[in-house]
């Protein structure tokens, strides 16, 4: 048995195989394990990958725990294909084993500050405080994990930082964290580098969860070619680069991801179970968590889908009036009881049709309908969803610009949204949906279908376009 072996151990992943990770170290060092094993890393066991979807989908019962080793997974294998490029455009890299360290590390805690039901918390919680999973999640990696990140010196397969390295916790944060315009520009080319393997068009995150919530939710074993998308990816002196002989499948894993926002992410049962969160969060986040979790951290370590669901499933024995009849909404909800119906739904809108429906527009949305309601019905309960999958990135925001084409035939780089077979994906996928109350009038339905009509336009029955 060789040292490797010893150090070394596996775990069996369904989407990867046997997944390696260093167990034993040399004494003043920090393991993989040690990581995995804290309590920040296992509370993740506690959350959905899947926000709300897995009482869609019986089977998506992963979490983000899975998810985050998958990704630490994928990004020694990036790390694998793209070191030498690196290496090329930037000389002053350091070592394979500290890239790889801090690319495994960036993707395992890549989730660390995420709170129960994954992204509805950041939109219905955190952001009461201006916090997101990121910052949260950057505060905890530098506060509260630093010390143990900086005694990391080794990855499977033998790689180790040079003499002299040392992991730094803040560049771990900064890569996890999205872009902004307000950026410093004074980071290191290879961190800049490294940078659009988290928050580009294909990173070591949503290569992993496209897999993962395909395979797990049954939509489909193998989503897309990661074989063929990685030979085919180099860093080139402008940056992350594809191949054009890769296109193919950097399409057909964009086309994968569009298709789970529209069929697992975005389904209507998943959306109006969100909406019936929605209200709860909104009646009730005062009893879910003290306040600020910068200011909470004990508490928030311990702060799960697991503990808020137990945690709510009490209230309805509360002495309080107000949390006992919040009790009684979130037992409806356990039961899987959702107090809204999907009653309208036109989905793939013309993006040019009106700037009314689109995301963050709910209240003009649900203003104009409301406008074509008859005079009786315009106080009716509803509730507006603007679904919205934006395919390709805006140019506008900071987190635009980090993906880049080899066009063989003319040996030029160029922006990766000039190609022409990146033009056959679509622009976005924008709709429209009502959700009214479970037991509304059928009448109220065929009102809001009319209203749509009046605003949108009606179907035609013979669709010209398709023969």
């Amino acid at each position: 048995m060789t040292d490797l072996h010893q150090r070394e151990s596996l775990c069996h992943d369904p989407v990867h195989g046997y997944i390696p990770f260093v167990s034993i170290v040399n004494e003043g060092e920090t393991s993989e394990r040690t990581l995995l094993d804290h309590p920040w890393l296992q509370r993740l066991r506690q959350i959905h990958q899947l926000q709300t979807a897995w009482w869609v989908y019986p089977s998506a019962e992963h979490t983000r725990f899975q998810h985050v080793i998958g990704s630490m997974h994928m990004a020694s294998r990036v790390t694998e294909v793209l070191y030498p490029s690196l290496l090329d455009v930037c000389p002053d890299a350091p070592s394979r084993g500290y890239v790889e360290c801090l690319t495994r590390l960036a993707a395992l805690l890549h989730d660390v500050g995420h709170g129960p039901f994954g992204h509805f918390f950041d939109a219905h919680f955190l952001q009461d405080y201006g916090l997101t999973h990121e910052k949260l999640g950057a505060h905890i990696i530098c506060e509260e994990l630093g010390p143990l990140l900086k005694k990391v010196r080794t990855c499977p397969g033998g790689q180790c930082l040079a003499e002299g390295e040392q992991i730094d916790p803040e560049q771990i944060a900064w890569l996890i964290t999205r872009p902004t315009s307000e950026d410093a520009s004074d980071r290191p080319r290879w961190l800049m580098m490294l940078r659009s393997l988290f928050c580009g068009l294909y990173t070591v995150d949503n290569m992993d969860f496209v897999l993962r919530d395909a395979y797990m939710s049954g939509y489909s074993l193998r989503s897309y070619d990661l074989e063929r998308l990685l030979r085919y990816t180099f860093f080139s002196e402008k940056g992350l680069t594809i191949h054009d002989r890769g296109m193919n499948a950097l399409v057909r894993f964009r086309q994968a991801r569009s298709e789970l926002f529209r069929a697992v992410y975005f389904h209507r049962t998943v959306r109006a179970i969100d909406k019936t969160l929605e209200d709860l969060f909104r009646d009730g986040k005062q009893f879910l968590f003290p306040g600020n979790p910068l200011e909470h951290l004990e508490e928030y370590q311990q702060f799960t889908e697991w503990s808020l669901l137990v945690d709510v499933a009490r209230w309805h024995r509360s002495d309080n009036l107000e949390q006992r009849e919040l009790g009684l909404r979130w037992q409806r909800l356990l039961s899987r009881q959702v107090d809204w119906e999907l009653a309208e739904d036109r989905s793939r809108l013309d993006p040019k049709a009106t700037d009314v429906f689109r995301k963050g527009r709910e209240q003009l949305a649900e203003q104009a309908i409301r406008g074509e309601l008859p005079p009786e019905l315009r106080d009716i309960a509803m509730k507006i969803d603007l679904p919205t999958y934006i395919d390709r990135p805006d140019p506008n925001t900071a987190a635009a610009g980090q993906n880049f084409l080899y066009r063989s035939a003319q040996q030029q780089i160029r922006p990766l949204t000039d190609d022409e077979l990146y033009k056959h994906l679509p622009v976005s996928q924008l709709a429209c949906r009502v959700y009214l109350p479970k037991d509304a009038p059928k009448e109220h339905a065929a009102a809001v279908s009319v209203a749509l009509d009046a605003l949108l336009g009606s179907a035609s029955d013979d669709d010209l376009t398709n023969m």
